[in-house]
């Protein structure tokens, strides 16, 4: 089942700048995609589109057969965006009331909130922290918190935006785990890239970007050795003609 089709999807900015110029992309339930490029590429612009926090200029884009412009609850619900900097998604007084703002503005029942939070942080390893002020954590935890705070809105699509700048080593390791785990269970999932070193290995698909448009589209391993023509570095392992391993190993 195709869960996202983007027909012909154009994007100009109020200053007349031209972000996205007739995208077509259709992505089955499941997959597990990689948008790559540069910045200034699109690729953040492309995203936000997916969940109406950006509309179209032109072209459309559908969610299961339904126009994102149709419904934009139901949008926000079905695809969770996290992003760069996951301190402008943290809102709660305290991780529990952090995971739980997005099912309590929806009005979802008390009890089920409880659920839904408590299950959200179980997946993320966060359950221990409920209590903590969300202030008090390390970037890596800060970028899961906002993780269980999109799981607890129980979307189908998860967006991460740069999901590895500024964390170390431990901290990538810890947030390529959630990831590669959330796509195991069934959700589709975009990472949106400039550097692939750390993620490329447990992709199904490459989309590359380039001033708004896409210029590749892919299994991974066969557009690896094209990258370095869009200004994307090439992952060593890659260079040296061998199989990208995974960070996970």
């Amino acid at each position: 089942m195709n869960i996202i089709e983007i027909k012909n999807l154009s994007h100009r900015f109020a200053d007349s700048t031209l972000g996205l110029e007739n995208i077509n992309l259709t992505i089955r339930e499941g997959t597990f995609v990689i948008i790559a490029g540069q910045n200034g590429s699109g690729k953040t612009t492309l995203l936000k589109h997916l969940n109406g926090l950006l509309l179209p200029t032109a072209g459309t884009i559908r969610l299961a057969g339904r126009t994102v412009s149709e419904n934009l609850v139901k949008a926000r619900q079905m695809v969770g965006m996290v992003f760069q900097d996951a301190d402008s998604q943290i809102v709660g007084e305290t991780v529990c009331d952090d995971v739980a703002f997005g099912p309590e503005n929806l009005c979802v029942d008390r009890n089920e909130v409880k659920r839904r939070v408590s299950k959200s942080l179980k997946i993320v390893g966060m359950l221990d922290f409920k209590d903590q002020k969300p202030h008090l954590l390390s970037g890596g935890e800060k970028r899961r918190l906002a993780i269980a705070g999109i799981l607890a809105m129980e979307p189908k699509v998860l967006v991460f935006d740069e999901p590895f700048s500024s964390l170390d080593y431990p901290g990538v390791k810890q947030i390529l785990k959630q990831i590669v785990s959330l796509h195991r269970s069934g959700h589709t999932i975009f990472v949106a890239a400039h550097d692939l070193e750390k993620v490329i290995a447990h992709a199904d698909r490459l989309v590359i970007m380039k001033e708004g448009k896409v210029v590749k589209d892919g299994i991974p391993s066969q557009l690896l050795g094209e990258l370095e023509t869009f200004g994307i570095r090439e992952p060593c392992a890659s260079r040296l003609g061998m199989e990208v391993p995974s960070w996970l190993n």
